[in-house]
């Protein structure tokens, strides 16, 4: 049926997860065998608190991340959909993934809801430097803050403009597909349901059960994202 809603559908939105990422060799966050979450503790330091009050190991664990998506590269399943959307076939992609690899394989409508490590900020002026700050252990802005990355720590709030364009896709949307998300973090696994809500065959494409699978109108568990996007294409 997939191959068929694609050919039919007039505004086709995709949804990745971690899954997406896994299959460049980034490791995930919440597998049993090698998700990060299992080596560290989030709450020490990914949050507003581990930054504000442990800004050390905050730092040292995100340059190892920033270093880790520097060491990877978007694979084939990237540039098939950065085709399709200069195709006109995706209308746009919403992504929990922090590495930027949509757009470094030429997606340009994308909503990154969980923000990038390809970017930093100064904590204290808001100040937008390049990553390249974290890999050559350049930590403070120039008005002495600290520099952060660009992204959504447990304890804020998802980016405004990234999660109202979101919303804004998934009600437009006639066909939703999830590539690779467990579809476990709220608010994020909300927008699916709203592709849904407003009339989108919703496709689930992930290894494992999500708690969504249940809404789903096609669900595919057992094909490889970047193999599945090469025969459909």
């Amino acid at each position: 049926m997939l191959e068929k809603w694609l050919q039919t559908s007039n505004y086709f939105v995709v949804f990745t997860g971690a899954g997406m990422s896994t299959e460049s060799g980034l490791p995930d966050f919440r597998s049993s065998t090698h998700g990060l979450w299992r080596k560290k503790d989030p709450s020490k330091l990914a949050s507003t608190e581990a930054l504000n009050n442990n800004v050390d190991e905050f730092i040292q664990f995100y340059r190892e991340r920033v270093l880790g998506v520097k060491e990877y590269k978007p694979h084939k399943g990237h540039h098939i959909l950065a085709d399709w959307e200069e195709q006109g076939i995706i209308k746009s992609i919403i992504t929990q993934n922090v590495d930027g690899f949509h757009q470094q394989a030429g997606s340009k409508r994308v909503a990154e809801l969980h923000g990038t490590l390809q970017k930093v900020h100064c904590q204290a002026c808001g100040r937008e430097y390049d990553s390249e700050e974290y890999v050559n252990k350049e930590y403070f802005c120039s008005c002495g803050g600290v520099l952060r990355p660009n992204i959504v720590l447990f304890g804020e709030v998802l980016p405004e403009d990234a999660f109202q364009f979101a919303i804004r896709e998934a009600e437009k949307a006639d066909l939703f597909i999830v590539l690779g998300s467990s579809l476990s973090v709220t608010p994020a696994n909300q927008i699916p349901l709203i592709a849904k809500d407003n009339g989108a065959k919703l496709v689930i494409v992930n290894q494992e059960k999500t708690e969504m699978d249940m809404y789903a109108d096609e669900l595919i568990h057992d094909r490889k994202i970047g193999e599945l996007l090469e025969a459909l294409n």
